[in-house]
């Protein structure tokens, strides 16, 4: 009886020392580092302003006897703009615009807020649109007759950017304001070309 206590007691320790020991090694879970989660960068709008000059192409009948025909009058004056850039494919543009020189018979100022839907070709130009609500007066002086026509609505355009060094960029576009507006049926379309700063 003793010697199969002694017996027993032997193999027991045997196989504990055989699990600790011999390959019985224990498993460690490694340390998970958790990677810093990247949010997503918050856009913020790039601000611009821009001065630049316009020419005005304005067309009406022209009241006299041949009601068939059309008077035009060729203006030329300034423009000032701000704006944002919002996202990379849209931004909001203010505009001033006053033409004045070289009038024939019209003086013309508009001034407006629209979108401008925009696609960068490559780094340096962007092509935009416009899209909007404007305010143009139109001031007529015909000899000694002085008359005014004041028109608000939708108006569009399109142009194109180019970027250059130290935040400057120049612009160059078109933009039709209304047609057939007034007891003259009254054409207006202008062109506008710039410097803009980027801030």
């Amino acid at each position: 009886m003793k010697l199969n206590k002694v017996v027993t007691s032997l193999i027991t320790a045997t196989l504990l020392s055989s699990t600790v020991f011999a390959g019985g090694s224990i498993e460690v879970e490694p340390d998970v580092i958790l990677e810093p989660v990247e949010t997503a960068p918050v856009l913020e709008p790039m601000f611009y302003v821009g001065i630049g000059g316009v020419a005005t192409g304005l067309s009406r009948d022209c009241g006299c006897k041949n009601k068939n025909e059309r008077v035009k009058d060729m203006t030329y004056g300034f423009i000032l703009k701000a704006g944002a850039d919002i996202t990379d494919y849209l931004g909001v543009e203010a505009r001033y615009i006053n033409s004045f020189i070289e009038n024939d018979f019209s003086e013309v100022v508009h001034y407006g807020l629209y979108l401008k839907p925009q696609y960068m070709m490559n780094e340096e130009t962007k092509l935009y649109g416009l899209l909007g609500y404007g305010k143009t007066t139109v001031d007529y002086t015909v000899r000694k007759r002085k008359s005014t026509l004041d028109e608000s609505g939708f108006s569009f355009g399109a142009g194109a950017e180019y970027a250059l060094e130290n935040n400057l960029g120049l612009w160059i576009d078109m933009q039709h304001i209304f047609s057939d507006e007034g007891a003259f049926n009254t054409d207006l379309n202008l062109g506008t070309f710039g410097v803009m700063y980027n801030f």
